[in-house]
């Protein structure tokens, strides 16, 4: 017997050994569980479980990178007339759906809030500057999104007196102290491992995710559908280009040149939009650190130079290294970049909603790369540098 088979048996019994066998009625697990895994295809880092019985299992593999473990929250549905007698010991958390009033604490939490159309959920959130979408700004500036400090030390004090349902959590690793007291203060807090995902299709798959905790699993299932469909369609016209431009991308910071891994997230892109990336026969699926000497060596003369790190125009380049000059890319005025992309505060969209859009930010790449293809198109995160 394989080992998912096991531990899904496993999640059966658990389940089954909630409900007291003296208890015999309509909501009962032990009749009611018809259990169905709801079909993630890209996303490796959560899953989730319907059962007949009102009850939703999330399980998040990975809430950040190399956890040990993972967390499993349990959804009980409001509408149960009789809840079954769930044990809290049993699960990280459990929260009664749909959820009213969230705290969110990653401005890539805001798409999927918004898409879904609960936004106006969204109570609080740590750091409100950095959120750049127009819809949720206007909130913040009617005062109905409280600001709650910083992210990794949030104001538990303010967080409790707007009394959430729901915090969804981000966090680097397991130490988070201000999590810690607000679940002391029975605040439900679930950690969300979007960022973690190495697949554009996979983190934008998340959207999954929130979902359950507005009742809105149909919804989310044709919004992925729709962006799912848009970036595949657009991969394959990009396999209609003739030619394959070669890609740099990144920047020096303190003497050392940080480019995407060549199974990262962002070296995707550049792929799936039939570009050579440069560094594509790398391992790594985070950031590389290199020398500027090994950069120049095999990337002087690409084509494209990509995403260069916080700089916005050709100026600040020549100011921070006259090494930068050296490039082709840097000379015939190919660099593009998201950074001037920001919202009315400052806030990068692209780090906001390009998660949740990647058939945006391929379409982009492909236009970049082959024009000719998309003609029409127009730039939404990358522009060329000033």
């Amino acid at each position: 017997m394989n080992t998912y088979a096991i531990k899904y048996i496993a999640l059966l019994s658990l389940l089954l050994a909630f409900v007291s066998c003296k208890k015999k009625n309509q909501n009962s697990l032990s009749e009611t569980l018809k259990s169905g895994l709801v079909t993630i295809n890209y996303a490796k880092g959560f899953s989730i479980e319907k059962h007949a019985s009102g009850i939703t299992i999330i399980r998040v593999f990975s809430p950040w990178p190399e956890a040990e473990e993972a967390f499993t929250y349990c959804l009980v549905s409001k509408k149960l007339k009789t809840p079954p007698d769930l044990k809290s010991k049993d699960f990280d958390a459990i929260i009664n759906v749909p959820v009213e009033r969230i705290i969110a604490t990653s401005t890539t939490h805001i798409p999927a809030l918004e898409s879904l159309g609960v936004i106006d959920r969204l109570i609080g959130f740590p750091e409100t500057r950095y959120i750049s979408s127009e819809v949720t700004r206007k909130k913040i500036d009617k005062g109905k999104i409280t600001d709650l400090g910083n992210n990794e030390s949030i104001n538990t004090e303010m967080a409790i007196n707007i009394n959430p349902d729901l915090i969804v959590g981000f966090s680097i690793n397991n130490q988070n102290r201000a999590y810690e007291t607000l679940q002391r203060s029975s605040i439900p807090i679930v950690y969300n491992g979007d960022w973690t995902e190495e697949t554009p299709l996979g983190k934008a798959e998340w959207i999954k995710f929130f979902a359950p905790f507005f009742g809105l699993e149909e919804k989310a299932e044709k919004l992925f559908k729709t962006i799912e469909n848009n970036y595949l369609a657009a991969k394959d016209l990009a396999r209609k280009a003739t030619d394959k431009p070669t890609v740099l991308s990144g920047a020096l910071y303190k003497d050392v040149w940080y480019l995407p891994g060549g199974n990262s997230w962002a070296a995707s892109f550049i792929n799936d939009a039939n570009a050579n990336y440069l560094w594509s026969d790398t391992k790594a699926t985070g950031s590389l650190s290199l020398s500027l000497e090994s950069v120049l060596s095999k990337g002087v003369d690409a084509s494209f130079w990509i995403s260069p790190s916080q700089f916005t125009s050709y100026d600040e380049l020549s100011e921070a290294s006259r090494h930068y000059s050296q490039f082709k890319a840097y000379n015939e005025k190919k660099i593009y970049t998201f950074a001037n992309t920001k919202g009315a505060t400052g806030g990068l969209l692209y780090y906001e909603l390009g998660p949740a859009r990647p058939d945006l930010i391929l379409k982009d790449l492909i236009y970049i790369f082959h024009p000719e293809l998309m003609p029409d198109h127009k730039l939404f995160f990358f522009k060329p540098l000033l």
